[in-house]
């Protein structure tokens, strides 16, 4: 059985795209017939990342990174931090081919609290995956993106939904109609304060946690801050609301449109990467500078239509395309 040996520094307690990407696609992948070895962070000592306290950074990873890498069949590297760079190192050192995702436009979540940086963190996410064999990304335009940036070896491996599991149904007490929902995480890069001052009747529900939820919460007192939900509970919550607004301009792809689309739920927002990959403008969302007019339009679709979009998506094709898109370590035969 082929060893594949995945490396990222995002992982539980983490909640983020990467994780639950990783958190999906690794059966699949096994479903395949391949042993999977995660190399994360709880496995080193760690320290809080600045700027990102909650999440927690291996220091001097080194060694143990090395000794669990030897033997594998393919090398993937997940993400960008000191695990991703002890991975890195080990493999163009030791002339093993490697594939990386480009999963998070850091340089946008960076420089939104350090201006002027911009520039800066581009040059270094380009220079970290210039050595791979290939970089994995989500979706066309983002490879485009990546492209015009000075990216290379880039290939698409789009993401999935689980439509089983995300399925509208009705057991919480209905909410005051029409509900518009925001989920994510409540951080300045998702900017969910573009959603709480939207001018909507009915319902305003938050679901999600983060550094912001103190504040918005304090400031937005008519809306209903469901916090962080997983699970079964979270597509309970979901299921109360009839238009998903997502006002982040920073997503790559964005998970949570799939999930809302998956319940029946259309998706009102920006024109950007991400939403404009996955909705079609007036059958399962609306894209629009104007998020209140494009929610609004919202109510007017069909969950069937919504929920057909979803329908497109599946973990295991993602995972027979991650799998095509790895780069297989050539061993020396045994002598004799």
């Amino acid at each position: 059985m082929k060893k594949i040996v995945i490396v990222t520094d995002a992982w539980h307690p983490q909640v983020n795209g990467v994780v639950r990407v990783l958190e999906a696609q690794i059966p699949h992948i096994k479903a395949l017939g391949y042993e999977v070895e995660l190399i994360e962070s709880s496995q080193f000592k760690t320290v809080p990342l600045p700027l990102y306290p909650e999440i927690r950074m291996a220091v001097f990873p080194k060694k143990r990174v090395e000794a669990l890498l030897r033997g594998a069949d393919a090398v993937h590297i997940v993400t960008e931090g000191s695990l991703g760079l002890a991975a890195r190192k080990y493999c163009m050192r030791n002339h093993v081919p490697f594939t990386t995702w480009y999963h998070t436009h850091y340089h946008l979540y960076i420089s939104a609290r350090i201006p002027g940086v911009l520039k800066l963190v581009e040059f270094l996410l380009k220079k970290f995956h210039t050595p791979a064999v290939r970089t994995m990304v989500s979706t066309n335009t983002l490879r485009e993106s990546l492209e015009k940036m000075g990216f290379t070896h880039l290939s698409v491996v789009p993401l999935g939904v689980d439509t089983e599991h995300f399925v509208r149904n009705s057991i919480l007490p209905p909410l005051p109609k029409p509900v518009f929902v925001y989920f994510g995480r409540l951080a300045s890069e998702k900017s969910p304060e573009d959603f709480l001052r939207l001018d909507l009747s009915g319902t305003k529900l938050v679901i999600g946690d983060g550094p912001l939820r103190a504040a918005l919460e304090k400031k937005y007192k008519t809306a209903l801050f469901a916090g962080y939900k997983k699970g079964q509970e979270l597509v309970d919550w979901l299921s109360l609301a009839q238009v998903f607004v997502f006002p982040s301009r920073t997503e790559t792809f964005g998970l949570v449109t799939l999930e809302a689309l998956s319940c029946g739920i259309p998706v009102a927002a920006y024109d950007v990467m991400g939403p404009r990959d996955i909705i079609t403008n007036g059958k399962d969302g609306y894209l629009s500078d104007n998020l209140a007019d494009a929610a609004q339009k919202c109510l007017t679709l069909s969950p069937v239509e919504c929920r057909n979009k979803a329908l497109q998506y599946s973990w295991s094709k993602s995972a027979d395309e991650f799998i095509k898109n790895l780069h297989w370590i050539q061993k020396a035969e045994p002598a004799g």
